[in-house]
């Protein structure tokens, strides 16, 4: 599995940041891709969403399930459909600094499975393979996981300031 994982830290209380990434139906307004998000549940564990995203010729509409919610701490996710992707929001403490009075460390990954892609659910143009797609997807899953960090950053706490990632890509081992 290919995977990113992005590091933060969010000068809010962990309630407040918990609270916000527990909510998935307001993803969109922080993603340039991400049209829509839809759930059908009570944003607890098994809830489901239909995330609808678009990228050059392609729109998509996947289908994820919360499958693990440990309250303050970590809310795990899968897609249930097309594609063997997995991944997780964690909360941890953090210094504040002298200005602050909150710190909460956040971190966000996803894990997929490129291979895994049921490539007979979006039709692709002439001349244009899985493979060239996969490649050009890659990184806009890096900067789409950026995006939306920063700007719910900017939501949490109110106001916009730079916002330090550490940013891991890799093949997964775990």
């Amino acid at each position: 599995m290919d995977a990113v994982e992005l590091q933060t830290v969010v000068y809010a209380p962990r309630t407040e940041v918990f609270d916000f990434l527990v909510d998935f139906t307001h993803y969109a307004r922080y993603s340039k891709h991400l049209d829509s998000v839809e759930g059908f549940g009570d944003g607890s564990e098994g809830t489901e969403y239909e995330l609808t995203f678009s990228w050059w010729k392609l729109s998509y509409t996947a289908r994820s399930r919360v499958t693990d919610i440990d309250s303050l701490n970590r809310i795990a996710w899968e897609l249930t459909k097309d594609l063997d992707a997995n991944g997780y929001w964690e909360l941890g403490d953090a210094t504040p600094p002298e200005d602050r009075e909150h710190a909460t460390r956040v971190t966000f990954r996803a894990a997929f499975a490129p291979e895994s892609a049921d490539t007979s659910v979006i039709p692709l143009p002439s001349l244009v393979s899985w493979d060239w797609v996969i490649e050009k997807a890659k990184p806009k899953i890096q900067s789409e996981a950026e995006r939306v960090v920063r700007r719910a950053v900017k939501d949490l706490e109110g106001t916009s300031r730079s916002v330090e990632l550490e940013i891991t890509t890799r093949p997964d081992s775990v």
